[in-house]
């Protein structure tokens, strides 16, 4: 009888245990909810102050920081949102999504080069990460065009420069499938 209840005993603690995780979990999947259903909505500076509301009691929280870097950039604080990416990148260098982001903006600011090595840093983390192998052909067509226009300006009469250039902004303006 005493083995019965020893093992009832533990099984109840487990699943004390269990419950206790659960809620723990749901509670911060509850805080990611609102955070995202803040950021929807546009309330901004509520899901700025959401997230570093949460980050005080789990500051290296790696799915909040990105989060928080939506934020961020959503609502036009784009400096911000890179120094959160670049503290995420430097802190979890094996995710590729904060690279991705960091492209994005980098990229949103006609600065292809970091955003090239942002995208090659996420397709290393992550060599099937399909959206940024895509981002960085497009990056990589950002700068072949960059390139076959200067090109052009150096020698104007070059039909096959022209013709790159021409094909390198048609891929650009393609309309998404």
């Amino acid at each position: 009888m005493l083995h019965t209840r020893s093992a009832l005993a533990r099984a109840l603690r487990l699943s004390l245990f269990t419950a206790a995780a659960c809620a723990c979990l749901a509670a911060w999947a509850d805080d990611y909810g609102d955070v995202s259903q803040l950021l929807k909505s546009g309330k901004f500076q509520e899901a700025l102050a959401k997230a570093d509301q949460y980050l005080v009691a789990k500051p290296r929280d790696p799915q909040m920081r990105f989060l928080k870097g939506v934020v961020q950039a959503e609502s036009g604080n784009k400096a911000e949102a890179i120094t959160t990416y670049t503290q995420l990148t430097q802190d979890y260098p094996e995710l590729p999504e904060p690279y991705n982001n960091l492209a994005v903006l980098y990229a949103a600011q006609n600065d292809f080069d970091k955003a090239r090595v942002a995208l090659e840093a996420a397709v290393r983390a992550n060599p099937d990460y399909a959206t940024a192998h895509e981002n960085l052909g497009d990056v990589y067509t950002r700068l072949a065009g960059q390139s076959y226009a200067r090109a052009q300006q150096l020698e104007a009469g070059n039909k096959s420069v022209a013709a790159k250039l021409a094909l390198s902004r048609q891929l650009l303006t393609q309309p998404a499938r």
